[in-house]
C-alpha cells in the first residue's frame, strides 16, 4: 500500500538530574560533595533510507521517543546518556510542524541525515557548587527537560517528468511500456490509486524518471477526487507530458481537458502552472473519421468534403503557444521513440540550468521548543552608541538563518517579536534608526 502523508509526534530525551551526594568514607568524616552529572537525554534523527518509497508505515506507529539521560550518581559518577532514536523515512520526504505547516526540513539532495530535536542537557552534580563559603553544597542541579511536537511527513516524488491528464487516457499504459513501473492498468476511471516512478531508458546511457500521477479532475485544487493528494508530487518535476485522448474515446474534447487540467495546475501554484509541457495526443489508433461523404466521382469512389483532422486541430491550438504535440498510440507504440527523445533532450536541457527542487527551512524546532530559561540580554553600549543583543537562543538563530534572504528576514523579525525582544528595545527607549547589534549583525530599528 503507497502513503504519502502522515502526521507523527516525536519527542527527545530529557537529560538526567544532577545527583547529590558527600564523600562517606573511613577516615573521612567531613567529605565534601561528589554528586555527578546527569547524562545527555537522546536525540530524534531523520535518516533517508533509499530502500523506502512510502510512509505507510507511520499510519500504525504515531509515537516515536528518544530515551532519558540517567540521573547522576555518587562518587562523581556520570549518569548514561539516553539514546537517539533514528526515523528513516523515504528520500524526498517534506518535514512540517503541524501546528504552523512552516517546513523544517526536506530530505532531499545529499542531506541523508538531519537532527530534527535535541536531547536535554544532563544536570550538574553538587560537586559543582561548592565554594568557599558553602563546602557542602545540597543542590544539584537539574536536566534540561524533553521536547516533544507533532511533525508532519510529506513524500514529494523525486521524478524527472510527470504524466497528467484526465483519468482513461493512457497514462499507466504509456509508464508500464516504456519503464521498469507495474501501475495497475484497466479500462475504468481512477485505476491508478497510486503514484508510479519508472525509469525510461531512451538510448545506451540515456535514461530520466517518469512519474504518473493520478488522474487530475476538475476542482482538483479544490479537494475533488484524488487530484489534491497527489498534486504534490509535480513539485520537483521538470516537465509535464499532458496526456490527451485525442479519439475522444470517451466523448470529451482533448482542447477543453487540456485547459481544464492546466487550470487546475494554476490553482494549485504558480510553480506547478509554469512548468514547461509537452502533448502527447494519445489514442491515434482508435481515431474514426466519422465525415460524411458528399458525392461519387466517375470512378465511383466517395468524395469527401475538405475539414481539419484533431491532429492538426491540436497542432493549431497549441503548438503556436509553444506546446510541442506528439501524435502517438500507447497501444501499438506509434509515435512513442520520438516523443521520448524530445523529452530526454528537453530535460537534459532544462537540468543543465536548474538545479533540484529543494523546499527552504522555514522552521527549527531547537530555537522554537527551547527552554524559557535560556536567557537573552539586551543592553546599550554608551561609547558603539548601540543596543547590543546575546544570548544562547539568539546565537543559534543567527547561525541558522539567512539574513540575505526576504523569507530569512521575515523568520528573524518574527523571532525578535515572539521572544520579546523587540518588546524590551521598545522599553529602553530604542528609537527609529537606531542601530541593534547582535554576535556581528548590525540592523537599523524601524517599527512596522
Amino acid at each position: 500500500m503507497f502513503a504519502d502523508r502522515a502526521s507523527i509526534i516525536i519527542r527527545s530525551g530529557k537529560g538526567g538530574d544532577g545527583h547529590i551526594s558527600f564523600r562517606r568514607e573511613k577516615y573521612v568524616p567531613d567529605g565534601g560533595p561528589n554528586g555527578g552529572d546527569g547524562g545527555r537525554g537522546g536525540d530524534v534523527i531523520i535518516r533517508v533510507d533509499d530502500g523506502l518509497n512510502t510512509l505507510i508505515d507511520f499510519k500504525h506507529k504515531r509515537k516515536y521517543s528518544a530515551t532519558d539521560g540517567e540521573e547522576g550518581g555518587n562518587k562523581n559518577c556520570r549518569g548514561k546518556d539516553g539514546k537517539d532514536i533514528v526515523i528513516n523515512v523515504p528520500k524526498g520526504t517534506v518535514i512540517k510542524d503541524a501546528a504552523s505547516d512552516k517546513v523544517i526540513i526536506d530530505m532531499s539532495g545529499d542531506l541523508k541525515e538531519y537532527k530534527i530535536l535535541t536531547g536535554g542537557r544532563g544536570g550538574l552534580g553538587n560537586q559543582h557548587f561548592a565554594t568557599s563559603t558553602m563546602q557542602a553544597p545540597k543542590y544539584a542541579q537539574p536536566g534540561k527537560p524533553a521536547k516533544e511536537m507533532e511533525v508532519v511527513l510529506e513524500l514529494k516524488l523525486i521524478a524527472d517528468v510527470g504524466l497528467v491528464g484526465f483519468p482513461s487516457v493512457g497514462k499507466s499504459t504509456f509508464l508500464a511500456s516504456v519503464s521498469n513501473a507495474k501501475p495497475e492498468i484497466a479500462d475504468y476511471h481512477f485505476t491508478t490509486l497510486n503514484p508510479h516512478l519508472g525509469v525510461v531508458r531512451v538510448d545506451e546511457g540515456k535514461s530520466f524518471v517518469l512519474a504518473d500521477i493520478p488522474g487530475i479532475i476538475e476542482g482538483a485544487a479544490d479537494g475533488a477526487g484524488l487530484g489534491l493528494r497527489f498534486l504534490r508530487h509535480i513539485e520537483r518535476n521538470k516537465l509535464l507530458i499532458h496526456v490527451l485522448d485525442a479519439a475522444s474515446v470517451e466523448g470529451r474534447d482533448p482542447i477543453e481537458d487540456f485547459y481544464i487540467i492546466n487550470k487546475e495546475l494554476e490553482k494549485y501554484g504558480e510553480k506547478v502552472a509554469n512548468l514547461p509541457q509537452v502533448i502527447a495526443a494519445n489514442k491515434i489508433d482508435a481515431i474514426v473519421d466519422d465525415t460524411e461523404p458528399v458525392d461519387i466521382d466517375e470512378n465511383g469512389q466517395f468524395i469527401y468534403p475538405e475539414h481539419e483532422s484533431v491532429i492538426d486541430r491540436l497542432k493549431n491550438e497549441f503548438e503556436p503557444k509553444g506546446y510541442k504535440v506528439f501524435p502517438v498510440s500507447f497501444a501499438t507504440g506509434e509515435g512513442v521513440k520520438d516523443l521520448l527523445s524530445y523529452v530526454y533532450d528537453k530535460v537534459t536541457e532544462i537540468k543543465a540550468g536548474k538545479q533540484e527542487t529543494i523546499f527552504e527551512s522555514e522552521y527549527d524546532p531547537d530555537i522554537y521548543l527551547a527552554p524559557a530559561d535560556e536567557p537573552f540580554e539586551v543592553t546599550y553600549d554608551e561609547k558603539a552608541k548601540e543596543y547590543v543583543v546575546e544570548g544562547p537562543k539568539i546565537e543559534k538563530m543567527l547561525g541558522y538563518t539567512n539574513l540575505e534572504s526576504e523569507k530569512g528576514f521575515m523568520f528573524f523579525q518574527k523571532f525578535m517579536k515572539d521572544n520579546g525582544i523587540l518588546r524590551e528595545l521598545e522599553d529602553m527607549g530604542i528609537e527609529e534608526g537606531d542601530t541593534v547589534r547582535l554576535y556581528g549583525f548590525a540592523f537599523s530599528y524601524y517599527k512596522n
